[in-house]
């Protein structure tokens, strides 16, 4: 029994010391990694503080002038009030000659364009659909943008026409393309229209929309004269 008893007293003198010391290495590795992760935040606050904001470097570069990473120029960025002049002459003098003429104090209630929609049917489609293709290239020289194809909406068995055929082509226009488009209509489509005496002023539908019907496409001077097939409306 005295020999059990020593025995006992020597394995648990032994594995006292062992558990403090798995302990204490345990407490270490932990103060060694939250060391470790305090030095990669500590990393990454420096480097974003001494790097420039992607923001801040696109603006220079766009203001020296120089180039991309890529290798590719600067491209630099529109700016929409100063490209189109009709936008420029609506907001310098068109704008306020509208609200001191309606008595307005807010310049978002005073009358502005919002979109033009060019749109020219081709009635012939139905029999030749390829007839779609010219008058597409024709309204896309004129607005500088491409057309969509319309088609018909429902089954008309007079005019031979099935629900889903092209029936014609249209586009809108926003923003600059809008008044780019309608200076060129102003002051050099409609002029060269034969005995030409100003646009009908009836024309309007009551809700703020205004149309205008053009019988040849020729007036535009984007339109070709040798590669018109036949004149659209």
């Amino acid at each position: 029994m005295q020999l059990l008893n020593a025995s006992c007293q020597i394995l648990s003198a032994e594995l006292i010391p062992s558990r403090t010391g798995s302990l204490e290495s345990a407490e270490t590795v932990r103060k060694v990694e939250a060391g470790k992760w305090q030095t990669r935040k500590n990393r990454k606050r420096s480097s974003r503080a001494g790097k420039p904001s992607r923001k801040e470097g696109q603006d220079e570069q766009v203001e020296a002038g120089g180039e991309q990473p890529s290798g590719k120029p600067a491209r630099p960025k529109a700016t929409n009030r100063s490209t189109a002049r009709m936008r420029e002459r609506y907001y310098k003098e068109v704008l306020p000659a509208l609200m001191k003429e309606f008595s307005l104090e807010n310049p978002m209630a005073a009358p502005k364009l919002e979109k033009i929609i060019v749109n020219m049917g081709v009635g012939e489609a139905t029999q030749n659909a390829k007839l779609i293709d010219p008058a597409a290239t024709e309204v896309g020289q004129i607005t500088g943008q491409k057309p969509v194809i319309t088609k018909a909406r429902k089954s008309i068995a007079q005019f031979k026409v099935r629900e889903g055929m092209p029936i014609g082509v249209m586009v809108t226009l926003r923003g600059d393309r809008m008044y780019e488009f309608f200076d060129r209509l102003v002051n050099i489509a409609l002029p060269r229209v034969r005995d030409f005496r100003g646009v009908p002023t009836k024309s309007f539908d009551g809700r703020g929309n205004y149309t205008l019907g053009v019988r040849d496409q020729l007036i535009f001077p984007e339109i070709d004269y040798a590669k018109v097939e036949r004149r659209r409306a």
